[in-house]
């Protein structure tokens, strides 16, 4: 969803700033490590990266144990659900970790999200 803003893509962009203009009026915005590290790749320097979460006033978590511990658990459920077939791994850490901080989750992949972590409030495109 960051993403969207910062390479400004055609279809996301004025979604994903709407939705972020909208919670952040009432809502601290975090992003987990891992989340960071996603959104680093469109960058040439750290000092762009933090530049621009600081412009967005977005702080970085670290991912607290008890979500590692979740992340393992869930990506091996989900590895036996589905066999050979694969998700990215990055994925399954940000909804544990959101899971475990009682957080919601601005995205717009809800799927593996309702179906993994269904006790997370998920904020989503209606389709």
């Amino acid at each position: 969803m960051l993403l969207d803003l910062f390479t400004d893509d055609p279809n996301w962009a004025d979604w994903s700033e709407n939705i972020l203009e909208k919670y952040s009026q009432t809502n601290n915005l975090y992003i987990s490590s891992i989340v960071y590290t996603e959104i680093s790749i469109g960058f040439k320097k750290i000092e762009e990266v933090e530049a621009a979460i600081t412009e967005l006033d977005i702080k970085v978590l670290e991912i607290p144990r008890e979500a590692l511990f979740l992340t393992g658990k869930v990506f091996l459920k989900y590895r036996k659900n589905k066999g050979i077939k694969t998700a990215p791994l990055p994925d399954f850490f940000i909804g544990a970790h959101v899971s475990v901080s009682k957080f919601a989750l601005i995205t717009r992949d809800s799927s593996k999200y309702k179906t993994y972590f269904p006790q997370v409030k998920l904020i989503h495109p209606e389709h």
